[in-house]
């Protein structure tokens, strides 16, 4: 995800690029398959990634336009959850602090415009109108080709063992060699614990679950098909699927469980594991049908603040890292990748990333 639109950015400034990738851009092996993900310009977390949300939005429509690819689709995204939860109160300090475009329902309105949703009472739902889905693996096989295209060279089932500072520069090391760069941006996904072993923050890898639910009415797939996200009492998920024919649901981190050695994931999913989805569509979408259709595993690593760490390597000034991006990374990622090609040839961002910046960050 992010080593792709790091590769675009750097090729874009005329940077001479040399990307690694221990399967190939699009594999399924990390965190960037699953259909779909959510594009928002609210933010539940933190409303100081709503700038980060904005550069990222013209990103995206400047990577389409380059490229002549739809890799985003903006349908909305209806955001719901108990009117005094926190995150739903973030949303509203972020909408009201930027200006955002959205639109407040009750529950009579959602029941006639929305009606394969449920609202509970205390709860509270917002459309908000800049966002969509995204099609993570054609964005990442679409961003490496656009790279190539602007001279950037992939070394495709590749992995990268080591990560050397020298001077001058930085050494990487494959089982086919070594090549020596003046700087290196490390995007390392799952493996991050593997590649970086004394890295100075925890990032906790876990399994997550997506599943497939087919509709039993039309209302999923009528004129307007937001995505949605519920705050609480359980954190979740869902998009209907750009085919017209199911929708995905996923879970938030504290229902994900560890996933152990990145190297061996387990992808077969358990029928003890889809108790919480059947329980989620009884309570809150129950025109979806409880079996699931299609299954699919994935790995996302996280931090303990659930912050990216974005910024140098301890230790090495010519090492950028972007990792632990907690389950909310892939709609920045455009941003993301601008702000590694800044730090990479200028040794800075004039994004705010302070708050989620490796310089002087004691905890994770």
């Amino acid at each position: 995800t992010m080593g792709s639109q790091a590769a675009w950015r750097l090729a874009a400034r005329g940077a001479e690029v040399v990307g690694y990738d221990r399967y190939a851009p699009g594999h399924d092996r990390s965190a960037a398959g699953g259909e779909t993900r959510i594009f928002r310009s609210a933010h539940f977390e933190d409303s100081r990634y709503v700038p980060l949300l904005k550069h990222a939005d013209t990103l995206w429509e400047q990577l389409q336009q380059e490229t002549g690819r739809e890799l985003r689709r903006l349908t909305g995204c209806l955001l719901m959850g108990p009117t005094e939860h926190q995150q739903m109160a973030t949303v509203l300090q972020s909408i009201a602090e930027h200006g955002l475009d959205h639109e407040v329902l009750d529950a009579e309105a959602l029941a006639k415009r929305f009606p394969q949703y449920r609202l509970e009472e205390g709860d509270a739902a917002v459309l908000d109108r800049r966002a969509g889905l995204i099609r993570p693996e054609l964005t990442i096989q679409t961003a490496a080709r656009r790279a190539e295209q602007l001279g950037a060279v992939i070394h495709r089932y590749t992995t990268v063992r080591e990560i050397v500072p020298v001077a001058n520069g930085v050494e990487i090391r494959t089982d086919a060699g070594s090549e020596r760069f003046d700087a290196a941006v490390v995007t390392p996904g799952p493996w991050v614990n593997d590649l970086l072993p004394d890295l100075p923050w925890e990032v906790e890898v876990r399994r997550l679950i997506s599943a497939w639910f087919v509709p039993t009415t039309d209302a999923w797939f009528g004129e307007e098909r937001p995505a949605f996200i519920r705050t609480a009492p359980t954190h979740c998920y869902g998009l209907p699927s750009p085919d017209g024919v199911s929708v995905k649901l996923g879970l938030s981190q504290a229902l994900h469980k560890p996933a152990g050695d990145p190297n061996q994931l387990d992808r077969t999913v358990q029928p003890d594991e889809l108790e919480i989805f059947a329980e989620l569509i009884g309570r809150y979408a129950p025109d979806l049908h409880p079996d699931p259709t299609r299954l699919s595993v994935f790995m996302e690593g996280y931090t303990r603040s659930s912050r990216p760490l974005v910024g140098p390597l301890p230790g090495a000034e010519n090492v950028v890292l972007l990792a632990g991006f907690s389950g909310h990374g892939f709609k920045l990622a455009p941003a993301f990748g601008d702000i590694a090609a800044d730090l990479a040839l200028d040794g800075s961002s004039a994004q705010p990333i302070d708050f989620i910046s490796t310089v002087d960050r004691t905890a994770a």
